[in-house]
């Protein structure tokens, strides 16, 4: 073939794929447990014909990621995770604000959740903060079950801890402002001290203590309650139980990233994941979080919140950029810079 009809052809072939539209896409990180993750995806990309492509990272490290990349976000959406780092976010600007017409199908906490964040979040689900803990071990010690906080920090519980690393982990800031909600800050404080003495590590993955729990390497982890069910119902000897003090909870939530390229194709997540079909594969996934919509079904595995002693949790506070900051600042110098 003469040199002047391959030119024209590799010319025409140029053309046809600067003008051919782009693949639909979307990128988001994904800050609850794998199974879930990947079902989503796979689900969402099936019923749009959107390419969804999914990391999964700790609330906390997805925070400090959309931070560092404000001037220029990879990120389209970020799915799940404690509600406290996606208000802090909104906060400081790094979320859009929208209004999915599915909010007035949700629960009265989840639409809470995006009116006080001026429609930046939205509500996903509600998680129970606890006590997850390996019935093997206890009856091979022969200790009784942890039912309250004070007895994470009993001797008997020496080096038998985990709790997350709350610089990564929003599981455990979670568990820092409970606990400074619970006691005062004081006394929580102390508390942290004496739980720190019985804490073997700090992981950077919220569930990463009650997956050490279920394989026996550590008997107690402080834990989201349906992370310990969802151990469970994979056959392994874990229960959770909701502190005797009171404790916590999260509205795990989602949000769409400030200057997010695939924009259109966030919103569309944003108003499919709020859809109870899109919540149901939570359940699929073994994953027993109390979700959003309300005509989602709860799984009878769900804890269930008349049974718990909760809190009237201040997400208004604690979901502010400046307290996080500051309580852990004070965690890292009180707490996690003391040698055992």
């Amino acid at each position: 073939m003469p040199m002047r009809f391959i030119v024209r052809l590799i010319a025409c072939a140029s053309l046809a794929a600067a003008g051919a539209p782009a693949a639909a896409q979307l990128n988001f990180v994904c800050s609850v447990q794998a199974d879930w993750c990947t079902l989503a995806a796979t689900q969402f990309e099936k019923d749009t014909g959107i390419k969804a492509t999914m990391v999964q990272k700790g609330s906390g490290e997805t925070f400090a990621q959309i931070s560092a990349e404000k001037a220029n976000p990879r990120l389209d959406l970020w799915f799940g995770g404690t509600g406290d780092p996606h208000l802090q976010a909104g906060e400081l600007g790094l979320l859009e604000e929208y209004r999915s017409p599915l909010v007035a199908q949700l629960q009265p906490w989840a639409q809470k959740q995006a009116e006080q964040s001026k429609h930046r979040t939205v509500g996903l689900y509600l998680g129970v903060l606890g006590i997850g803990y390996n019935t093997e071990l206890l009856a091979r010690k022969k200790l009784a079950p942890p039912a309250c906080w004070r007895d994470l920090v009993k001797p008997q519980f020496a080096g038998e801890v985990q709790m997350a690393n709350p610089n990564a982990s929003g599981t455990a800031y979670t568990a820092i402002a409970t606990l400074v909600q619970v006691f005062g800050e004081e006394e929580a404080f102390k508390y942290l001290l004496a739980l720190h003495k019985n804490v073997n590590t700090y992981p950077r993955s919220g569930t990463a203590p009650i997956k050490a729990v279920a394989r026996g390497e550590t008997i107690a982890s402080v834990s989201f309650i349906h992370d310990a069910v969802t151990e469970a119902q994979a056959g392994f000897p874990v229960k959770g139980v909701a502190p005797c003090e009171g404790t916590g909870y999260e509205v795990g939530s989602m949000s769409i990233v400030k200057g997010a390229r695939n924009l259109d194709n966030a919103r569309k997540f944003y108003d499919w994941a709020l859809t109870p079909k899109a919540q149901a594969l939570a359940a699929q996934a073994k994953q027993f979080q109390i979700p959003s919509n309300v005509a989602t079904p709860v799984s009878p595995l769900s804890p269930k919140t008349s049974d718990v002693k909760l809190i009237d949790y201040d997400f208004a506070k604690y979901g502010q950029s400046a307290e996080r900051k500051r309580l852990l600042a004070r965690w890292d110098k009180d707490v996690g810079a003391v040698a055992k």
